[in-house]
């Protein structure tokens, strides 16, 4: 007679159910289209290399400041 394993049955979860039901993975997303267009903007707008270099970084942290000014306007 063979032994049965008394090892539990882990299932594994969904991503909705890990995400308390929403779709955790459409935020990455608007977030590259916001950084191609914040890429565009700024890299136009650089009158030299130095301030494409940092039109680059912009476009890479602006998220961070429009939640910090979304905040302080409401009061957080």
């Amino acid at each position: 007679m063979a032994k049965k394993s008394s090892r539990k049955v882990v299932k594994k979860k969904t991503i909705m159910q890990k995400c308390g039901g929403m779709d955790c993975g459409s935020g990455g997303g608007i977030y590259c289209l916001g950084f191609i267009g914040a890429l565009v903007y700024h890299i136009a707008n650089a009158t030299g290399f130095w301030m494409g270099v940092v039109g680059i970084l912009k476009a890479a942290v602006w998220p961070a400041f429009v939640v910090y000014e979304l905040m302080k306007f409401l009061g957080m």
